[in-house]
């Protein structure tokens, strides 16, 4: 198990630059004047959420095995009784260490750690894995993850992938024995899982990703298109703390840690 760098984590900001200073009432105007732009966002946000739920729906083979900690199991079973279902489809990439594993796809199912304001909508969640369950579960556990797990088997991955690839998020509606996927999105659109991201737009220094829009001299060091947004000292920066509380990292491989092509490593900044 590699030991971790106490020190990985940035402790300031190499820059002095701010924004100006004003008095109160200044600052106010300014942001109020930000506030209607902030609602016209939001009032967009709800109209295309209404469009959603308008949206056609295509059946999908509700017998479609998947590979659940008690074996095989069919699409069916992983709605849990409830009608309907969120699925992270997450990248994976056999035989490679913890330290290898896709860093975007740990960014997002690492935020996703209470489903109990989904299950009480009828909703039930899960994550899709594209690798063998028994590596794949190994790094659920020592990342601490307690959503539900499942590894794609190779056979089904074309018929729930349909000409897709994995990074992506899929709703599924149940309507007695039948299975509809009702909408699906992926690059940015998966940042809907990822409550950091609002928040560090709400902050000055913003992502700090090198494609944002920032005034000269804010500190922008890491990519938003190369995966480096989501690593730290050489892995997945969420890995770390897992480190140093002591968790294993082995996965029962065996191999060298390579570079592997990360799922939102080119995601489009639209």
């Amino acid at each position: 198990m590699n030991k971790p760098n106490q020190n990985n984590f940035a402790r300031g900001l190499d820059t002095v630059a701010q924004p100006v200073v004003v008095d109160r009432a200044t600052w106010q105007a300014e942001l109020d004047t930000l506030r209607v732009r902030e609602k016209a966002h939001t009032r967009t946000g709800d109209a295309l959420a209404a469009a959603r739920r308008r949206l056609p729906m295509v059946e999908v083979d509700s017998s479609i095995p998947l590979i659940g900690p008690h074996g095989p199991v069919p699409l069916l079973e992983v709605f849990e009784g409830r009608r309907q279902l969120i699925a992270y489809f997450h990248m994976w990439h056999a035989g490679q260490p913890a330290e290898a594993q896709c860093e975007g796809c740990t960014f997002f199912t690492t935020h996703i750690n209470e489903l109990s304001y989904l299950n009480s909508r009828d909703v039930s969640y899960a994550t899709f894995c594209e690798g063998p369950y028994e590596e794949s579960s190994r790094y659920h556990d020592f990342m601490g993850w307690t959503m539900p797990w499942y590894s794609v088997p190779q056979d089904a991955v074309d018929q729930l992938i349909a000409d897709r690839h994995f990074g992506m998020l899929v709703s599924y509606l149940r309507n007695g024995n039948q299975v509809f996927e009702t909408y699906w999105t992926t690059d940015r659109g998966t940042e809907v899982m990822a409550p950091s991201y609002g928040l560090l737009d709400l902050t000055v220094y913003g992502r700090q990703e090198t494609w944002e829009d920032s005034p000269e001299g804010w500190p922008q060091r890491r990519g938003g298109t190369d995966g480096s947004a989501f690593r730290m000292d050489g892995r997945p920066t969420a890995q770390w703390s897992r480190l140093a509380a002591g968790r294993s990292d082995d996965l029962g491989t065996k191999a060298t840690a390579t570079t592997p092509h990360c799922c939102q490593a080119e995601r489009p900044l639209i």
